[in-house]
């Protein structure tokens, strides 16, 4: 079955098979979820008769999932004498975006994500797409190989190779607590507010979330999650203050 299937690929098909073995040792069986886990929002279509685009966001929104599963296992089987808080924080570290676009750019994942460049690489909109396009990929993987396959290529193919755990347990990622731990040594205020809901995906609304230090704005965020907006806003705030 997998041979017939492999026989009618599209020589374009297989050229990204090809390409993601390259990056992922993975072979992949239905490349429809992998085209469509490479597919940016800003290069999608909608589907005929909806609204409803056909980007990669369902896919980043399973594989968001599998990943948070993954990495709990990891964590839970590496110190089974950790509570509870540090096993979670950890893992946000973990899955914190930086992280995600660090590792999906040195596997080189994003040279195969389909966007429109006319958007230019430095817009906030493409800021997160290494991370989410990893986390869309997982999603396709696990629904073409199933979960054993998934949780292995995340613990062995990516937290093994590009993460090193141990020396994360001692680095502080979480930039919200760290831009409010530099106003209140400084004595400043600072506040996360909610300035608007853009329209997004399936009906779902994103957060722009902005930071206000001393009533002057800063960093800003974007994200159908607001705890994830509020961090990004803070990560750029840190950046732009060199905190």
């Amino acid at each position: 079955m997998i041979k017939y299937l492999l026989s009618i690929l599209s020589q374009k098909d297989k050229e990204l098979r090809k390409e993601i073995f390259k990056v992922t040792t993975i072979r992949p069986t239905n490349i429809k979820l992998y085209k469509q886990a490479f597919r940016h929002s800003s290069a999608s279509t909608p589907i005929q008769g909806t609204k409803i685009k056909n980007s990669n966001e369902r896919l980043e929104y399973l594989g968001d999932a599998i990943l948070n599963a993954a990495v709990a296992q990891v964590l839970f089987l590496k110190f089974p004498f950790k509570d509870e808080g540090f096993l979670t924080q950890l893992r946000s570290k973990i899955v914190s975006r930086e992280q995600l676009n660090s590792i999906a750019k040195k596997i080189g994942i994003t040279d195969l994500v389909d966007f429109n460049k006319k958007m230019g690489p430095n817009r906030d909109r493409l800021k997160s797409m290494p991370g989410n396009t990893l986390e869309a990929f997982l999603g396709a993987l696990f629904l073409d190989k199933g979960y054993n396959a998934t949780e292995k290529f995340i613990s062995e193919g990516l937290l093994n190779v590009y993460l090193d755990i141990d020396a994360l347990v001692h680095t502080e990622t979480n930039y919200k607590s760290r831009i409010i731990n530099w106003c209140q040594k400084s004595g400043k205020s600072i506040t996360f507010e909610t300035i608007d809901m853009l329209p997004g995906q399936h009906n779902q609304k994103q957060f722009k979330v902005q930071v206000v230090i001393d009533e002057k704005a800063y960093g800003t965020g974007l994200d159908y999650n607001k705890r994830k907006s509020e961090q990004e806003a803070a990560e750029k705030t840190c950046e732009m203050l060199g905190v």
